[in-house]
């Protein structure tokens, strides 16, 4: 069904007005959660990954893209002009189509590791932003899942799905709980635990192969600031670090991440 909408007050509009993603996480989280997917290749990437949509606004433009797909579920495809979305959403639409999905329960750890050989493991994060880089960069570089702190940034807040292009929506991955006793179950399983760190003891990432290991990974990274705690660390089976010019003595989580997935995924493909 597809209606034109002139009220930005509308209640049919209420998945999308003003809300803040951490408020649609906590309203209707878990029977009844929802997210949020903006953009045409991200909301396909959405459907493709069996995603069931509750309802989409967007500009006329986009429809022909979207309607077909979006006419095999019962969903509502609200039609409005630019100002309205922006008067809706609080914001500009860059790519003026948003939809509501149903969020799927996550899957247990057991399951997300099972034929899993590279895993990806962030504690902490704050910054959405981040968080879809790094699930962009993982999965394009070949890691097998992702596991998240209990207080790590949701991977499914609208910014995280819009800047990993949907990877959050195709990338197998969990909250680790309990945390951090979870990375002692890593290690039983046979995972390498391994910390990225600026620290100078720490081994140079280059000399590094995950076949020292005996094959199976698990890359660690910190929250922006403070980095891995102390709890982790205790944990940890290697430090490993980027080396870096004395003219900067940290490099953003996402960037690290990029470079230490590329050269550990290399690794694994030898």
């Amino acid at each position: 069904m597809t209606i034109h909408v002139h009220d930005p007050h509308d209640p049919r509009l209420a998945p999308f007005t003003n809300l803040t993603d951490m408020q649609l996480r906590m309203r209707m989280e878990p029977a009844e959660g929802i997210f949020l997917a903006e953009g045409e290749k991200v909301i396909l990437r959405a459907l493709d990954a069996g995603f069931v949509p509750l309802s989409a606004l967007m500009e006329a433009k986009w429809l022909p893209g979207l309607e077909s797909q979006l006419a095999q579920h019962d969903c509502t495809v609200f039609l409005a002009d630019e100002a309205l979305l922006k008067s809706v959403t609080g914001y500009r639409l860059h790519r003026g189509a948003l939809a509501a999905f149903v969020r799927k329960p996550l899957p247990s750890v057991p399951e997300v590791l099972e034929d899993a050989e590279f895993v990806v493991v962030l504690e902490d994060l704050v910054d959405h932003t981040n968080v879809g880089l790094i699930f962009r960069t993982a999965a394009a570089l070949g890691a097998d899942a992702v596991l998240v702190s209990p207080q790590c940034a949701d991977p499914l807040y609208r910014r995280a799905v819009k800047v990993s292009m949907g990877a959050v929506l195709t990338t197998p991955w969990t909250r680790a709980q309990p945390w951090p006793w979870l990375l002692e179950d890593l290690g039983e399983q046979g995972f390498e635990r391994v910390a990225l760190t600026p620290a100078p003891s720490a081994v140079d990432l280059r000399g590094w192969s995950p076949a020292q290991a005996g094959g199976r990974v698990a890359l660690l990274l910190g929250s922006e600031g403070p980095g891995l705690s102390d709890e982790v660390f205790a944990r940890v089976d290697t430090q490993l670090r980027i080396p870096m010019t004395e003219r900067v003595d940290s490099l953003n989580v996402a960037a690290a991440a990029a470079i230490a997935c590329y050269v550990l995924a290399a690794g694994n493909a030898d």
